[in-house]
């Protein structure tokens, strides 16, 4: 349900582009974004820090590509908000020796140390190498081609990789305590 609440305005920004224009998909984005973050806040009493990012570079990239409709500034979002969680993590990692990886699935996950550090650097060369095919992406192909690949192509390279991840870390997994559930 969680996958499906994250990639709620991405799958309505896709919608209101194949039904009108990526503008118009842009403003729906944008308020899709700002309900999630008002509900999330009305739920459960608080919003996650990627939600309220995610919501401040979708206002500001967005509400520029509506104020001169320019559609770069929007296609740039995805690349921003990659390239800044790979700034977070890498600063966490080095100016506050906190991996973010390692509080993030911590519970779910109990490799050594070096395994965690190996885990926080793909996942830093990830989002980076995801950043720049946005930027390929939107640069070479079509308005048509980039709204398809930033819900199906982000969304399938993603999988694959927490896939392989989790496989990769299978032996490291965290079994579930007897009626916890």
């Amino acid at each position: 349900m969680k996958v499906f609440f994250d990639l709620f305005p991405v799958i309505l920004f896709f919608i209101g582009f194949k039904l009108y224009d990526i503008f118009i998909a842009t403003a729906i984005a944008i308020g899709a974004t700002i309900a999630m973050i008002v509900y999330s806040k009305l739920r459960h009493g608080k919003v996650e820090k990627m939600l309220m990012i995610n919501g401040a570079i979708i206002s500001i990239l967005g509400g520029i590509t509506l104020l001169l409709h320019d559609k770069t500034y929007i296609m740039w979002k995805p690349t921003v908000l990659y390239w800044l969680m790979a700034a977070a993590l890498l600063i966490s990692n080095f100016f506050f020796k906190k991996n973010l990886i390692q509080q993030m699935m911590g519970k779910m996950l109990n490799p050594p140390a070096h395994i965690w550090q190996k885990l926080n650097w793909l996942w830093i060369t990830f989002l980076i190498v995801l950043g720049f095919v946005n930027i390929y992406v939107f640069k070479h192909y079509s308005e048509d081609t980039w709204v398809n690949f930033k819900l199906f192509g982000v969304t399938s390279m993603m999988f694959v990789f927490m896939i392989a991840q989790t496989i990769a870390l299978k032996d490291y997994l965290i079994e579930p305590a007897e009626g916890k559930q």
